[in-house]
């Protein structure tokens, strides 16, 4: 069977003596990675070369802050910093090729005195009775007299698949981040000329339009609320101090809100993904406008609403699953698909190749509802997202739609069900052959 990879986050235990320990080490690690970085940009401005990570390595071995980690951790440090330059060489290639906008600037230096994970891979790690015992560097042993420390193991890991432990800092606390190897979910049965064809933003975060089915939309406005109160309780602490006033509060209120966000791209991907492996979708098609958040001015308020939503990382986290699963997916760029009809099959041209005297067939009488040319109403979005599956010519959204399945789609709530009810709601409707997110309660 085929195997993948996995990372389980646990936040480690508020322990003053760990919690010291890993303080020095990822303050160490961050002093290390500018170290490497400032030679890798010597090696680039200088030499006009992009530095190999195993040579940066080796090239810093004398380095006091290497001295100061275990050799391995000091390593993947330095083999961060050759990525990072791997990266950037890969994008210049891109920029020359003119499929880059912007030209890409060299990996910088990360803020003087702050922290950066630690990496171990897992043959310089040790299970014991106290947890995972992790090797200090030598220049610990001697300043600090500490030799190892120990990382709680969690207990629904099999210590026989871990492949790596990293430590990541975060405001006020620490995350141990377990990437171990598991077996890849079988590839189910799937039908290509089945799409589905996804309209992305804000209120209604992804309208979702089935080929032979009728649409659904996973609610965005308890995300917006959650990012519309952060900003606020920021606002608040920031009132009458410098801009660039930053404290601890704002760190856990800021960590707080990532949590959540990076919850709401898991569960509303896993939703989408899990309705198109239930019904045997064999397509996904992402309507996207490529740098469409760059320099967005939309108002100060709209652009809080739009710009800090991460419909960005929501894509990627729907690409990798589709990969998993082996479900086609497909970005596609989405001008003019909300003023089409849809209904009347309008042609839809590419965005700065607007024929001359083109005008689409329906109108938008109010926000949310479009009309068609013979009168028929339907849901905007859900219009959009049909003409994004036919821009991007998928089998099945070539032809007229039945005006039912535009008309008026449920809403899935992303906190409204815990996931062990989602289950129980899911299976029985999709044994029965039903749609699971259409027969869902709101």
């Amino acid at each position: 069977m085929a195997k993948t990879f996995a990372a389980q986050v646990n936040r480690l235990p508020s322990d003053p003596s760990l919690s010291a320990a890993l303080e020095f080490l990822c303050r160490v690690s961050n002093s290390l990675y500018n170290c490497t970085t400032y030679l890798a940009r010597q090696v680039y401005f200088k030499e006009k070369k992009y530095a190999n990570k195993f040579w940066l390595a080796t090239e810093m071995k004398r380095n006091p802050h290497m001295k100061a980690l275990y050799t391995s951790a000091a390593q993947q440090t330095c083999f961060s910093v050759g990525e990072a330059f791997k990266g950037f060489k890969e994008l210049r290639k891109l920029w020359f090729q003119g499929e880059l906008p912007d030209e890409p600037k060299a990996p910088n230096y990360r803020k003087s005195g702050g922290r950066f994970q630690l990496s171990y891979p897992k043959r310089w790690l040790k299970l014991t009775d106290k947890g995972v015992r992790v090797a200090m560097g030598t220049a610990c042993k001697v300043w600090f007299g500490l030799r190892e420390i120990f990382i709680p193991f969690p207990s629904n890991l099999d210590w026989a698949t871990v492949k790596e432990l990293q430590i990541v800092p975060r405001a006020g606390y620490f995350d141990a981040v377990w990437v171990s190897a598991a077996d890849a979910p079988e590839k189910p049965e799937l039908d290509p000329n089945k799409a589905l064809s996804i309209d992305q933003g804000v209120d209604n975060w992804l309208t979702c339009t089935p080929s032979d089915a009728e649409a659904f939309i996973i609610d965005g406005k308890q995300l917006k609320a959650v990012n519309q109160f952060y900003n606020k309780q920021v606002a608040n602490i920031k009132r009458d101090k410098a801009q660039d006033f930053w404290c601890r509060l704002l760190d856990r209120l800021t960590t707080k809100r990532n949590r959540q966000m990076r919850d709401a791209v898991n569960k509303a991907a896993r939703q989408g993904v899990n309705y198109c492996v239930a019904n045997q979708i064999g397509v996904v098609v992402f309507g996207w406008n490529k740098g469409q958040k760059n320099k967005a001015n939309m108002g100060r308020k709209t652009n809080q609403k739009f710009v800090q939503i991460p419909t960005a990382k929501l894509k990627k986290r729907i690409s990798q699953l589709c990969e998993l699963y082996g479900i086609e997916f497909t970005p596609q760029e989405e001008s003019y698909t909300s003023k089409a009809s849809a209904l009347d099959l309008d042609v839809i041209p590419v965005f700065g190749a607007k024929p001359e005297g083109w005008k689409p067939s329906g109108t938008k009488p109010k926000r949310g509802l479009y009309k068609s040319a013979d009168g028929t109403r339907i849901n905007a979005d859900c219009n959009g997202a049909w003409n994004i599956g036919r821009k991007a010519n998928v089998t099945g959204m070539q032809c007229k739609p039945a005006s039912g399945q535009l008309t008026s789609p449920r809403r899935l709530r992303i906190w409204s069900l815990r996931t062990s009810r989602l289950a129980e709601v899911l299976k029985p409707l999709t044994e029965a052959g039903e749609s699971p997110v259409l027969q869902s309660r709101e």
